[in-house]
């Protein structure tokens, strides 16, 4: 799903939708998701796209290209397919497309958000969804408890069944036992049992009183239904090729102060995010730029760049850049 507005980056989505807003220089937020799925061996994939949508149809067309017979990163712009009205929600807009998820023929289907900064070994997720039979399962991650009404809060049993869900509460979020500051939220990803899906949409489409949202609609009403509807623990994720230690990272990056800090991690001396993992490269645009260059500008003193990055075709002459993120073509 790649429709959103981002309405809290102010600025930064006037004229673009979130996923497709540039991050740590040269990438696009939506690179995330997609490099994700294709490390974990998916090649199937639709990108439901609705606001401001041409900045980030040109980074698809651009970039995202799979050779083989099969295999493809194929664009859903909303059609108006179900009646007189575009996207209404997440959950319409799987709705609006559902003769692809049925000419899928998949048993499963996976249903991810894609404006998040993180990396997911996604084939993990699918197997604890399999091993579980669960319905439905949902990607979560802890979060402080004054950050949880930014997102879908969870109550799960001891094994990990949901038991509750809050969407975005503006007061008294569910806390996890024991930790009274933290609450378990949804990271708006889904892996879902393809009959169950076809059939809470349809009841879901059919409901004047819905609001059209997995977060509030959907997945309350599997859990009334007595659906199975489990957690996956994101902290149990393992990425290929990261040291043993490391520690999962997401970042909802939906506020001017967050993506600003998101960008701040990955230009620090020990980033919380890799990018430099060869065997889980995030992939973007090649821009046909040469080298950054770090020169001496005449009798000036030499440059001197610390804890920053620097993208292709960028100059820096006899600057001074501490703690600076320098996108491509820039000079200094």
């Amino acid at each position: 799903m790649a429709g959103g507005r981002g309405s809290r980056l102010g600025p930064l989505t006037c004229h673009r939708a979130k996923p497709g807003v540039p991050f740590a220089g040269r990438y696009r937020i939506i690179d995330f998701v997609l490099s994700n799925f294709v490390n974990s061996g998916y090649r199937r994939i639709y990108v439901l796209t609705q606001y401001m949508a041409s900045s980030l149809i040109k980074h698809l067309n651009r970039t995202w290209h799979l050779d083989g017979f099969g295999q493809f990163i194929e664009i859903s712009p909303a059609q108006m397919r179900m009646g007189e009205h575009w996207y209404r929600g997440t959950a319409d807009s799987v709705y609006q497309n559902l003769n692809l998820v049925r000419e899928s023929r998949a048993d499963n289907v996976a249903i991810f958000g894609g404006d998040h900064i993180y990396k997911f070994a996604i084939d993990q997720m699918e197997a604890a969804h399999i091993a579980k039979r669960a319905d439905l399962t949902v990607a979560a991650y802890p979060v402080p408890r004054d950050q949880a009404h930014h997102f879908g809060v969870i109550q799960v049993t001891a094994d990990g069944r949901i038991i509750g869900f809050q969407e975005k509460p503006k007061r008294d979020p569910v806390t996890i036992p024991g930790r009274p500051d933290m609450c378990l939220v949804s990271m708006g990803n889904y892996f879902v049992r393809t009959d169950v899906l076809i059939d809470s949409l349809t009841r879901d489409a059919d409901d004047r009183s819905s609001t059209h949202d997995f977060g509030r609609d959907i997945i309350p009403g599997l859990v009334a239904a007595g659906k199975k509807v489990y957690i996956y623990d994101f902290a149990e994720n393992n990425i290929p090729g990261e040291p043993a230690d490391a520690r999962p990272y997401w970042r909802d990056v939906g506020t001017v102060e967050s993506f600003f800090q998101a960008n701040m991690e990955v230009r620090s001396r020990l980033p919380a995010i890799n990018l430099y993992n060869r065997e889980w490269r995030i992939r973007t645009a090649q821009r046909d730029y040469p080298p950054a260059r770090i020169v001496r500008h005449g009798e000036d003193a030499p440059a001197e760049i610390l804890d920053s990055l620097i993208c292709e075709g960028s100059v820096v002459a006899s600057a001074k850049l501490h703690r600076v993120m320098l996108g491509y073509d820039c000079f200094v």
